[in-house]
């Protein structure tokens, strides 16, 4: 996927959350109700999340330096890592903080009706996030499953996004059931709780999203059908006659691939720099995301 589908992505996100948060908090501070604190303090921090996100794109596309020869494009690891911290912190830690301080204090909401309709309001724009987010993944999905895409996609940005979007999800509807469960009997302390199963829900999101960018961050691979398609490429390719080695080095929306390969031509220098050339030539224009190619002719592994 490019990045404007990533950015298309974030942008949906950031407007729902941002609408999301502002209903959130007026109907917070009405009810006094504290899931709805929690989902409050919730929508802001995705807002910032997603502010990061769009500043880790734009880093990520700074051109190269000396000291930085193969570029900026890892940025966004950095940031969206960045994001998982504070979903975890900002949104989770917090959550369980309001949701103890409840339980020891425990008060019903003002006009808990407000915070239902709100709620549901949240909710339904909360599935329009979503399904943007999900529209963009089905672009590159493939045949895998959405976990497989999870467990397999080199784009983080989106990879939070998602993640996100279905913590948040979750969230609005045991805030929802809360709130409601809290009307029907009249005991706040179902209110409290709701407030401490959101703030659970979000550190679970944060750790499994932290595990997966910091793999990125350390340096991982192309995905793995990606580098099935490289090295069919190369091996169908009449200028070579084996390949040895393939190295693919994701780096944001950029990819390094270090090829070690045996060529067809063994006689004429000239011939096999030119039939290397023309290999690197279509094998750009296959793999359009492929920024640095390096390629070693050898006689053995």
């Amino acid at each position: 996927m490019s990045a404007n589908g990533s950015v298309k992505a974030i942008f949906y996100a950031l407007g729902a959350n941002l609408g999301i948060a502002i209903a959130k908090s007026a109907a917070a501070w009405y009810t006094k109700s504290g899931a709805m604190l929690a989902e409050a303090i919730h929508s802001f921090a995705d807002s910032a999340n997603q502010l990061l996100l769009l500043l880790g794109l734009k880093r990520a596309k700074r051109p190269t330096t000396q000291d930085h020869p193969l570029g900026y494009g890892k940025a966004i690891y950095f940031w969206s890592f960045i994001v998982a911290l504070m979903l975890f912190s900002m949104g989770g830690i917090f959550s369980i903080y309001e949701g103890v301080h409840k339980l020891q204090s425990p008060e019903m909401p003002n006009a808990p009706w407000v915070a239902v309709g709100v709620l549901g309001v949240a909710i339904i724009l909360e599935i329009f996030s979503l399904n943007a987010a999900l529209t963009e993944v089905r672009k590159v999905q493939g045949r895998r499953s959405l976990f497989k895409w999870f467990r397999s996609s080199r784009q983080s940005e989106l990879i939070v996004v998602v993640g996100e979007d279905i913590a948040a999800l979750v969230g609005l509807v045991l805030a929802f059931f809360a709130v409601l469960l809290t009307i029907i009997t009249s005991n706040p302390i179902y209110d409290a709780l709701g407030t401490i199963a959101i703030g659970v829900v979000l550190v679970l999101v944060a750790v499994v999203l932290s595990i997966e960018v910091k793999s990125l961050l350390i340096g991982e691979s192309a995905d793995p059908d990606t580098v099935e398609s490289m090295k069919k490429f190369i091996s169908d390719q009449p200028e070579i006659s084996e390949l040895y080695s393939l190295i693919t080095l994701q780096l944001g929306q950029e990819l390094m691939v270090s090829a070690k390969v045996r060529m067809s031509e063994s006689e004429s220098a000239k011939k096999l720099i030119d039939d290397m050339n023309r290999v690197e030539v279509h094998f750009k224009q296959t793999f359009p995301e492929v920024r640095w190619l390096f390629f070693e002719p050898d006689v053995a592994n």
